[in-house]
């Protein structure tokens, strides 16, 4: 599950949430501003200070000054220096999946590692988010083809009225979760890493102590910290949550009942996927958004087609221009009741009563409690700031030394691949290989049925940034009705959208609304990702029939001036 954001609840910023029972942080590195290969991740050199290079110097670059921006000072706490020895090379808090891909990352790379956790090894994504959010939504996958009469029978189908056991759905999200919890727990310890148990906290540089409340605490010591702490979901002010009527995504995915009417709060990936879940177990859903229009964070007419698909023809209605200003769990026989206020004017609006309302406007920082401010260290909403590569500024605005954040914590982009790829871009610094890491070729999907997903930027941002610098942007489209594979499954409800510069066959954005969309939007990260133009995609090879001729067709369908391929001018990593 991803993520992202909602305005729909309040105005309010994400608060800081304590980390009474939780933590988790990696160990984050330095990495050495010398001279030494620097791979670019499609990256702007320009951006770093850097001019074209030449032949003779195109495998070596040399970082002026201008390109690490940031002085490195060590931390003017009264903590104590550095050790001279370590315990580990790299000492990293919190067992997420950015921890996770982190520590697998360092031992391959020969350090000797630990990983710190204060729950349990996973975190939200394993627990509480993407797997268990994915086994409910195969389970609503399967229960819209079978209550589909018209999809079956265009198969030559017939199949008896579908139902399901609540407790057994339930149970397939809780055995997954705990399937892959133990999947990640086995690997670390397979290659070895040491995994302590006990909330982290940083005493200074390079020393961390662990430990469960009310019991003894140990001190160890890293060369390099990375803090991989996660984040909680955001509840704003006005809401009582009571984890039984008025819940948060963790107590969905327990799926403790199915309410004959929710009201979702925030129709971003999160609010979207359980709308699928819920709706297709017999649910009617109402949204409430603070935006104007649903789905604010995707691709405007992607937004509209999959509203469309999503929204209209199902048990859905909706409020835009809304927030939540006070919801007050069901008791005493009385309903779920939530006060409705205009966006702009504060205005109240309405008044619902509702079986249950499920709270998903977005997820905060985990990350007081950490011990920053023996570092010197401010936290931003909540948020650990970091440059781009990840290393830690303090209140005057210096690196910390072999201090890193990744994944939620940090803000950049929160998702559970985005800290993946964070840690194992912290862990190629340590170790010599100076790594920046284009958050713009991250992709992100949503589950739903059909999926959506995207990779770098929307129309509307493209637009935006061509008028600042001075470009052309073109638009390609392609259908799913033109797709073979997607008309055998009868699934040709679709649409994919390149957004790209006609001068040069530069990507700047893909989005796909359609069945699988969440495994095709690969190709075009990865095109970003490398600095690929579309016309050397063009000559790719696809096999037929495959849904990936979609996107064969649509860089085929892609109008470039060039003909032959040109450095690619990176986006600026963000």
């Amino acid at each position: 599950m991803h993520s992202a954001l909602s305005l729909s609840f309040s105005q309010s910023a994400a608060a800081v949430i304590p980390r009474s029972s939780l933590a988790s942080v990696d160990s984050p590195a330095f990495a050495q501003s010398k001279l030494i290969n620097l791979r670019f991740c499609g990256l702007r050199r320009e951006a770093f200070g850097f001019s074209s290079l030449n032949k003779s110097c195109s495998q070596r670059i040399c970082l002026p000054a201008k390109g690490h921006g940031r002085k490195v000072f060590a931390s003017a706490a009264d903590n104590g220096s550095a050790p001279k020895s370590f315990d580990y090379d790299l000492i990293i808090i919190g067992a997420g999946v950015g921890g996770h891909g982190a520590a697998l990352h360092a031992v391959e790379k020969g350090l000797k590692t630990a990983i710190i956790e204060g729950d349990v090894v996973g975190g939200t994504c394993v627990n509480r988010g993407c797997v268990p959010s994915k086994a409910l939504l195969a389970v609503s996958g399967r229960m819209r083809e079978l209550q589909s009469e018209h999809h079956m029978k265009a198969l030559g189908l017939q199949v008896s009225a579908a139902g399901y056991d609540r407790q057994g759905v339930a149970d397939h999200a809780n055995n997954l979760a705990s399937k892959i919890r133990s999947n990640l727990t086995n690997s670390m310890k397979a290659l070895g890493v040491d995994i302590l148990t006990g909330v982290g906290t940083i005493l200074g540089p390079q020393k961390v102590k662990y430990g469960k409340v009310g019991l003894s605490e140990k001190i160890v010591t890293a060369k390099d910290i990375i803090i991989a702490t996660g984040s909680v979901p955001f509840v704003p002010k006005g809401i009582e949550v009571d984890g039984k009527t008025v819940i948060t995504s963790d107590h969905a995915l327990k799926l403790e009942f199915v309410p004959d009417w929710i009201a979702i709060v925030g129709s971003g990936y999160i609010g979207l996927e359980f709308s699928d879940v819920y709706t297709a177990l017999g649910s009617e859903v109402t949204f409430i958004e603070a935006l104007d229009q649903l789905m604010p964070g995707f691709d405007p007419e992607i937004g509209k087609l999959a509203q469309r698909v999503l929204i209209n023809p199902r048990k859905i209605d909706y409020h835009t221009g809304v927030f939540a200003s006070k919801i007050t769990p069901a008791k005493d026989g009385k309903p779920v009741t939530i006060e409705l206020i205009d966006a702009k004017t504060k205005e109240h609006k309405d008044t619902l009563e509702v079986d249950a309302a499920l709270i998903a406007t977005g997820r905060a920082p985990f990350t007081n409690g950490l011990g920053l401010e023996n570092i010197n260290v401010i936290t931003q909403r909540g948020f650990v700031p970091v440059d781009e590569r990840m290393r830690v500024i303090d209140t005057n605005g210096n690196l910390v030394p072999h201090l890193y954040c990744i994944g939620d914590a940090n803000g950049k982009m929160m998702l559970a691949h985005a800290a993946s790829a964070q840690g194992i871009s912290v862990v190629e610094q340590v170790t010599g290989r100076d790594h920046v890491l284009n958050h713009l070729s991250i992709p992100a999907a949503c589950f739903t049925h059909p999926e959506i997903s995207m990779v770098g930027l929307t129309e509307p941002q493209a637009r935006e940034k061509a008028e600042k610098e001075w470009f052309e942007v073109s638009v390609a489209k392609t259908s799913f009705k033109a797709n073979t594979k997607a008309l055998a499954e009868n699934e040709g409800e679709g649409l994919a959208k390149l957004i790209y510069r006609p001068d040069n066959g530069e990507i700047l954005g893909v989005h796909i609304f359609g069945l699988h969309a969440a495994d095709l939007i690969h190709e075009a990260s990865n095109a970003i990702a490398l600095g690929t133009r579309i016309q050397d995609i063009k000559c790719a090879v696809h096999a037929h029939p495959t849904l990936s001729e979609v996107l064969d067709e649509l860089f085929k369908s892609a109008k470039v001036k060039a003909h032959e391929s040109t450095p690619v001018s990176e986006p600026v990593a963000v």
